[in-house]
């Protein structure tokens, strides 16, 4: 069955090479192998691979979600705002915003478009 098998994040991308600055340089992600396709990208153990195609940004919900511990949340939401991420607000049952942060519970999270329109996501990840 399909849970046997690693999944994989994809993002497409109008134009490669813009969207390798903002991986590369905004996000801080490395590049892993170049492939026929795009390029792989390696993030908590994770690869996504982003590639080029038509149908770049048509999907209006969250691609990918990064959690992150959440003692190093505000630091991760500090430097994305210092290489120029703008983040989103929009309307969420029970969700208090704060300067572009959603707070739910024990939630905190922010949500932020690449080039191309796809919606990404840094959730605090609750230490036990």
């Amino acid at each position: 069955m399909l849970s046997d098998f690693p999944a994989m994040p994809v993002l497409a991308v109008t134009d490669l090479d813009r969207a390798r600055r903002y991986y590369e340089d905004t996000l801080g992600l490395s590049p892993g192998d170049d492939v026929t396709e795009g390029v792989v990208y390696r993030a908590g153990g994770v690869d996504m691979l982003v590639y080029p195609s038509a149908y770049a940004g048509t999907n209006r919900a969250t691609a990918v979600s990064f959690n992150v511990p959440e003692g190093a949340f505000d630091d991760e939401v500090a430097r994305l705002r210092e290489r120029g991420v703008a983040f989103q607000e929009f309307e969420m049952e029970g969700a208090t915003w704060r300067d572009g942060v959603a707070e739910m519970d024990d939630m905190r999270a922010v949500w932020f478009e690449d080039p191309d329109g796809n919606i990404l996501n840094v959730q605090a990840t609750p230490t036990a």
